[in-house]
């Protein structure tokens, strides 16, 4: 523990305290988002978001190498997708007479797909694992003080629609027989949660998203007797995962999404089976 503290605070090594400070920052906005995720049970939906996001990342990377276009940086694709693909699956659950399911599906391999010829297509080694995985130690503090302004946006739109939220999540069609428009703010559900989807990218990755995203909220759930309280309990699991996962990583010379996803997850299945031993007790 000395060694890992002497690193973080050692000034020759600030990728590891930006890499610290932006998964703390994170956890605010994946304890919110993941705990309207998991009660309202859209995870297959952010899965489908999540994986869209390799297009725009390598749109993104074609556009600054090929067409010389310097601000469509892959984060700007990233977005530009996330937002596109949550508004596609909000009409999509409104209004779509086909399995959605199936259409989920589709947008979940299209879009890998799609990212993948992009990054094909750009001149230059770009290594897709780095996306797909993500490397929390390549964190700058361009990008901690891009999850700081994310923090900022989330936490106020959800502060603005909180009540609303609720009614969405638990009462949908109580919800609109009082006058709100659910699908809109359904749509700006979906939004909130492309954002940080992409925020958390650069964290563990496309591929192990969805984990950071649920499951620090479904162990909350286990222990709240409130929304407010499964929110702080998710931010706070989250940020344990991260810190407990990066030092882990560090010290064994680990890749740090994949350690940082195994601590959460174990914390899961600790206490799935604790509830479990309790329930046959």
């Amino acid at each position: 523990m000395t060694e890992l503290w002497a690193a973080f605070t050692d000034p020759n090594l600030p990728f590891l305290r930006y890499a610290l400070l932006t998964g703390l920052l994170a956890s605010i906005a994946f304890g919110i988002m993941g705990t309207f995720v998991v009660v309202r049970r859209i995870s297959y939906i952010a899965g489908a978001i999540s994986h869209c996001v390799l297009g725009g990342i390598g749109a993104g990377l074609y556009m600054q190498n090929v067409a010389g276009i310097t601000w469509f940086t892959p984060v700007v694709g990233a977005l530009v997708v996330a937002l596109l693909a949550a508004a596609a699956l909000t009409v999509i659950s409104l209004r779509s007479r086909e399995r959605e399911d199936s259409i989920i599906g589709a947008l979940w391999a299209g879009g890998m797909a799609i990212g993948l010829l992009f990054i094909a297509g750009t001149p230059g080694y770009f290594d897709p694992m780095s996306y797909l995985f993500g490397n929390i130690l390549l964190i700058t503090r361009s990008d901690l003080l891009f999850v700081l302004g994310q923090d900022l946006v989330i936490v106020l739109i959800i502060t603005l629609f909180y009540n609303k939220f609720l009614a969405l999540c638990f009462d949908e069609e109580f919800a609109r027989l009082r006058g709100l428009r659910t699908h809109w703010l359904y749509l700006l559900l979906l939004c909130l949660v492309a954002l940080t989807i992409v925020l958390m990218v650069r964290l563990v990755g496309i591929i192990m998203v969805i984990a950071l995203l649920t499951l620090p909220a479904a162990i909350a759930g286990n222990f709240a007797s409130s929304i407010r309280r499964m929110m702080v309990g998710a931010t706070l699991i989250c940020a344990l995962s991260i810190t407990v996962g990066l030092g882990i990583s560090y010290q064994l010379d680990l890749p740090s999404g994949s350690v940082i996803i195994l601590v959460v997850t174990t914390l899961y299945l600790l206490v799935l089976a604790g509830a479990a031993l309790k329930k046959g007790g």
